[in-house]
């Protein structure tokens, strides 16, 4: 009896498409806004779950640099290292998003983008099974903080590299910003509509940004209060399950990678025989 090969299921396919899809290298508007989905979800849980286990928001840099000049001013010494240790991990995990998206530019064109996903992944694995729990208390925030903010900053430039700085997962500030805007140029597109005609360009509102917009801050609060629900029954341990999310969004391009690499592995081994 020979055997026969499995064909994925329906829902396999459509699983591994829009997985692909989402983190692929060719990029359009559905494909932004639905990556930026997950991650301001994932970011929300993290900065606002992380809070009940380090006791600080780490995705908030603009606090961050103004409690390092509070403490500055105090003569707070210690907490001003802290501050800046914080402050330096998150710019390092931006600066690492970078090195590893142009990494992967050159060697896998249809894949760069897994690479600093799949690395948030791993740290949150870190960090929900092995860090969180098994950190004496002394350690929590000097080595709790910088990881989070590392894996923030990470997250934060890979979703703006992604997007051409279209979306900022983190940066909630400059959403509710633009989100203003384009309240503020709807009501006047709405009142412009009861004056007389006028020769020069309406005013109107970027209704899809505004939706956009709208749906990403409605992920992040979601995600806050999912990751606050999580961190304080569960712990640390839920970030294991944000890492599980991430995981599913990039497992099919890792495949692909490890192909990749194989038939690559092939390749040279036959020119050498």
């Amino acid at each position: 009896m020979t055997d026969q090969v499995t064909q994925p299921s329906g829902f396999g396919r459509s699983y591994k498409h829009v997985a692909r899809r989402i983190v692929a290298s060719r990029r359009d508007g559905m494909a932004d806004n639905q990556l930026g989905l997950v991650l301001t979800f994932v970011a929300g849980a993290v900065n606002a779950g992380g809070f009940f286990y380090v006791g600080q928001y780490t995705s908030h840099m603009s606090g961050i640099v103004a409690a390092i000049a509070d403490h500055v001013v105090l003569g707070l010494g210690d907490l001003v290292v802290a501050g800046l240790i914080a402050f330096g991990a998150f710019m390092l995990g931006a600066a690492t998003s970078a090195i590893l998206i142009n990494w992967g530019r050159r060697h896998y064109v249809s894949t760069q983008y897994v690479l600093p996903i799949s690395l948030e992944c791993v740290l949150l694995l870190v960090f929900g099974a092995l860090v969180g729990p098994t950190l004496p208390a002394s350690l929590v925030q000097p080595l709790g903080i910088p990881l989070l903010c590392f894996i923030m900053g990470l997250q934060n430039a890979t979703v703006t590299k992604i997007s051409s700085a279209r979306i900022r997962t983190t940066h909630i500030t400059g959403m509710v910003t633009d989100l203003g805007i384009e309240i503020g140029k709807f009501g006047y597109e709405m009142v412009g509509r009861f004056r007389p005609t006028d020769a020069r360009a309406p005013v109107t509102a970027d209704r899809p940004k505004f939706v956009l917009l709208s749906s990403l801050l409605a992920a992040f609060v979601c995600g806050g209060i999912i990751g606050a629900l999580g961190f304080s029954r569960i712990g640390p341990a839920f970030a294991t399950l944000l890492a599980l999310v991430l995981a599913a969004l990039v497992a099919p391009s890792l495949g692909e990678i490890l192909r990749h690499r194989r038939r690559a592995r092939r390749r040279r081994q036959r020119s050498r025989t």
